[in-house]
């Protein structure tokens, strides 16, 4: 109890201001109201959704009053647990939980790499995967995954070595030092109080952590000088902030009620001034609760049990973020509250129990051993029971005293109902049983395959839609969140750059083995010379779960570079090639200049043949003249008509030959230019 600690290193305790007395009513006040609108519309559905998971029976989810088995499905914990492993198999099965992109101006690269170096390892170190993978949970299970952002300046040792000269030894130790550590907090929905009006944390009024935490965390936040010195006792007032309503006790000693409210209050309450800017004074004159609500800053309030403020400051991230990041596998549009595994399989899973239930208390009537007595005659005292061996004393005949009998029989098909309920929560929650998937891969038939692949490609889209989702709501704003906190806190070892923050989330391990199923598929029908089969292989090493990845990774890079001397005896080849095409080339080309040669001077020779022959022909006539008029008197007219008809027909018959000639001539090239 709070009287067990020593408080003698506190200091005289502050008093308490009239500004935060109503600060304290002003945050108490609407987190009451938020906390009854939440636990009227969902706090029954939760308790509900928690028993379903954990297998927990309760007399409250009975399907009919003459029920009497208890059993509980685990089909929507299988889901739940498949779409927790699918989402971080897709964030963090690469190993690499984010990426930073520099400026697209900056050509300096260097500062993005340490960054984001820096990031990886204090991500590892402070249990970011645990604490993500928690949160995925809580948000399958109850619709909303809550994470809070915490800034804690830890001590750090480190084992050191010390050289000692003048000793000519080495001193071994342990070294102290701070170091400002940024972690994520899973926070359970049934701590978390919003503003019922708003559908995210950035357009709520304020946000609110309302949990139990142990007594000597607030002596020593007083002793460090995070919280206010006030008079604080333990109190537990009920088990409503517990994480689990499972349990049948409930450990209520050292406890402190804490409310950690991030959101808008009033200035004139939170600076204790009084004073309201002029604008708001101007706007609502006669109502000083509107103009005092009009004049609002971010600030973060903390407060115990209820009425003792332990902190209460403007917001002091150089952002003016609200250290709370949320994520809902699916939205309902204009609420704040998603929808989870559990809710989205509620009935089926309803209907699986009833099944179930049914069936079992039907094996209840009809194998345990049931007779009929006649009480009058068995002897008197006997207790009756039926066991193997055992002797039953009768007073007659005990075929007429004792009857076996029976309500009827076990129906089947109820087993048989149920798996086909199972199947179609699957199909609600759209998840994969993998039992199921064996066997619809070893069944075999001409269109399993097909009915395979049509499956799986459903799969991997609801899955990278879900892995989009996941990004965008959650892991994007977690990494700035982090990032700015280091920045605004370890500066020396951050630097304040304004990053570009992407996330290396990809897909879930069933889609990424069905997407390398398909590349080895590709592979087979490619030849081993195919210029693009280093390209896949590096692909399905890459998306691969290998221990050693890398490593593969890097040689096959290494492999596809080329070897230096390879390269030079292929680009000797290839001047070898040129130079022999150009030869045949020249060879070729002189061949041609020779035909067109030939062709030009047979050309020529046709020219002078048919020019000599029209010459020719001239030179015939010339001496046909002459011939008819030689020797020929002037009385004897008759002899030169008879010559000139004998020439005529000369003529034309040389005419003829000469045009025969051509005519061959011209045949002959034209033979020869083809």
């Amino acid at each position: 109890m709070a009287e067990n600690y020593n408080t003698d290193f506190m200091e005289e305790e502050a008093p308490e201001t009239q500004s935060e007395k109503d600060l304290v009513a002003f945050v108490v006040d609407h987190c009451d109201r938020w906390r009854d609108w939440r636990d009227t519309n969902y706090e029954t559905k939760w308790d509900e959704y928690e028993r379903i998971y954990y297998g927990v029976w309760s007399a409250e989810d009975r399907t009919r009053d003459s029920e009497r088995s208890k059993i509980i499905s685990p089909a929507t914990r299988q889901a739940v647990d498949n779409r927790v492993a699918e989402t971080m198999e897709g964030f963090a099965g690469s190993g690499k939980l984010f990426e930073i992109s520099d400026d697209g101006l900056d050509q300096d690269s260097t500062d993005v790499e340490i960054m984001q170096a820096l990031l990886l390892e204090d991500t590892h170190n402070n249990a970011y995967i645990n604490n993500v993978s928690s949160i995925v949970k809580l948000a399958e299970i109850y619709g909303t995954g809550v994470g809070e952002v915490l800034v804690k300046t830890e001590l750090e040792r480190v084992p050191t070595t010390q050289e000692m000269p003048e000793q000519g030894m080495a001193e071994v130790g342990v070294t102290e030092r701070e170091k400002v550590s940024v972690k994520i907090k899973p926070i359970n929905p049934r701590n978390l109080l919003i503003d019922p009006n708003a559908d995210s944390v950035d357009d709520s009024m304020g946000i609110g952590v309302e949990e139990y935490i142990s007594y000597h965390q607030i002596l020593r936040g007083i002793a460090s000088g995070v919280y206010k010195n006030v008079d604080i006792d333990t109190q537990y007032d009920n088990d409503d902030l517990e994480s689990s309503e499972l349990e049948s006790t409930t450990y209520q000693d050292d406890k402190v009620k804490i409310i950690r409210y991030y959101g808008l209050v009033p200035r004139e309450l939170l600076e204790g001034s009084g004073e309201v800017e002029q604008r708001a004074e101007e706007l609502f004159p006669d109502d000083e609760e509107k103009s005092s609500l009009a004049d609002m800053v971010e600030a973060i309030v903390v407060i115990a049990n209820d009425g003792q403020l332990l902190k209460a400051e403007r917001s002091p991230y150089m952002m003016e973020d609200r250290p709370i990041i949320i994520y809902r596998p699916e939205v309902r549009p204009g609420r704040f509250y998603g929808v989870g595994t559990v809710e989205k399989g509620y009935n089926m899973q309803k209907a699986i129990d009833a099944q179930l239930r049914s069936h079992m208390d039907s094996l209840a009537l009809t194998t345990a051993p049931m007779m009929g007595i006649d009480a009058t005659r068995p002897p008197r005292g006997m207790k009756f029971e039926i066991r193997p061996g055992k002797n039953i004393l009768t007073n007659g005949n005990p075929a007429e005293i004792l009857q076996p009998f029976k309500f009827g029989s076990t129906d089947a098909s109820n087993y048989d109902t149920a798996k086909g309920f199972e199947a179609m929560l699957l199909q609600a929650t759209g998840t994969l049983d993998s039992s199921e998937l064996v066997k619809s891969a070893a069944g075999g038939g001409q269109n399993n395959g097909m009915g395979m692949s049509l499956a799986m490609s459903a799969i991997v889209k609801k899955n990278r839609v879900a892995m989009a989702s996941f990004q965008d709501d959650f892991i994007i704003p977690m990494v700035k969140k982090v990032a700015y906190r280091y920045m605004q806190f370890d500066p020396e070892r951050y630097p304040m750059k304004d990053f570009k923050f992407t996330t290396m989330s990809s897909i879930g391990a069933i889609a990424r083995e069905h997407e390398q199923q398909q590349l080895i598929g590709l592979l087979q029908t490619l030849g081993p010379s195919s210029p693009i089969v280093p390209v896949i292989l590096k692909s399905i090493v890459s998306t691969s779960g290998l221990l050693n990845r890398e490593q593969l990774v890097a040689q096959l890079d290494q492999m596809s570079q080329p070897n230096p001397q390879a390269q030079e005896m292929q680009m000797q080849a290839q001047q070898a090639q040129m130079q022999y095409l150009a030869a045949q080339t020249a060879e070729l080309q002189a061949r041609a200049q020779e035909s067109m040669a030939d062709a030009q001077e047979a050309q020529a020779n046709a020219q002078k043949i048919m020019i000599e022959a029209s010459l020719m022909e001239d030179k015939v006539k010339t001496d046909m003249i002459r011939n008819l008029s030689a020797n020929i008197k002037d009385e004897d007219t008759e002899e030169f008509t008879k010559r000139a008809k004998i020439a005529d027909l000369l003529i034309k018959e040389k005419d003829i030959e000469s045009k025969e000639r051509i005519v061959d001539k011209q045949m002959q090239e034209k033979r020869m230019t083809q």
